[in-house]
């Protein structure tokens, strides 16, 4: 698979999934984008993936929740290489160091929660998408998660003393699936592909060994997913031309967690 001459922008793309998915578009040729609210470390991730796989690499800051920002990173995006092939739209997370339990929520971190997850991909959507509309191609990736397909036993966390991933995240990662499959059409007309990738969850090597064998005893694959390893071959695959007939598709790589929920 080659991508040579692409230009592809992913967001929230210094570390864990999104560097995954930034190295892999990098080792197979493209120029890459790496994004982050600390242009600093932006850069230095840049950096990195340019030395180390020998293809352009730009970093640029970015707040995904503010407009001004979107827009001007976009802008600069455009600029570097006069084009955008690929968008990954990885910005988000979960609930961090928050209580996950809704009510004790503040509404500062629902909204929050829905700003950074939904709200920002929507505005990249609109502001990338511009720019691919008027190149007549161009390829969406939305990162969204099973959180917005199955609702999550919450004894599995409880029982292994983690934080639960609040619903208002379920809402956000939903909202992004729907997204995809209507914005999808709105695209089709441009020669531009909607899709997005729905992962299970990913062990970083600090969740609580109790947390990841009942994981592992609920999916069918018997393990979570590995950084490094089984995130990229998705997007490759949604950026290549192997899915020329593929928009509006939710992939899901959750070792087929889903499957028995």
């Amino acid at each position: 698979m080659e991508f040579r001459g692409k230009v592809a922008l992913l967001t929230g793309a210094t570390e864990w999934l999104g560097r995954d998915m930034a190295n892999a578009f990098a080792s197979h040729g493209a120029a890459v984008i790496v994004t982050s609210r600390i242009r600093d470390k932006a850069c230095r991730a840049a950096e990195e993936i340019s030395e180390k796989y020998g293809t352009p690499a730009l970093g640029i800051g970015l707040d995904v929740t503010l407009p001004e920002s979107v827009a001007a990173a976009a802008d600069e995006a455009y600029s570097w290489k006069g084009r955008i092939d690929i968008l990954v739209n990885n910005s988000g997370g979960g609930s961090g160091k928050s209580t996950g339990n809704l009510f004790e929520r503040s509404y500062e971190a629902i909204s929050g929660m829905i700003n950074t997850n939904l709200t920002g991909t929507v505005f990249m959507c609109k502001a990338v998408g511009r720019y691919m509309a008027e190149q007549k191609s161009g390829r969406i990736i939305n990162i969204a998660s099973i959180a917005g397909i199955v609702g999550r036993d919450r004894r599995m966390y409880h029982r292994a003393g983690k934080t639960e991933q609040p619903a208002d995240y379920a809402a956000a990662k939903g909202g992004i699936i729907a997204l995809t499959r209507d914005l999808a059409a709105v695209m089709a007309p441009y020669g531009v592909n909607v899709n997005c990738i729905s992962p299970g969850g990913f062990d970083k090597g600090d969740l609580p060994e109790e947390f990841v064998r009942l994981y592992s005893d609920r999916t069918p694959l018997a393990r979570m997913g590995r950084f490094g390893q089984d995130i990229a071959g998705a997007a490759l695959f949604l950026a290549g031309d192997g899915s020329g007939y593929i928009t509006g598709h939710n992939l899901v790589v959750d070792g087929g967690f889903s499957v028995w929920q």
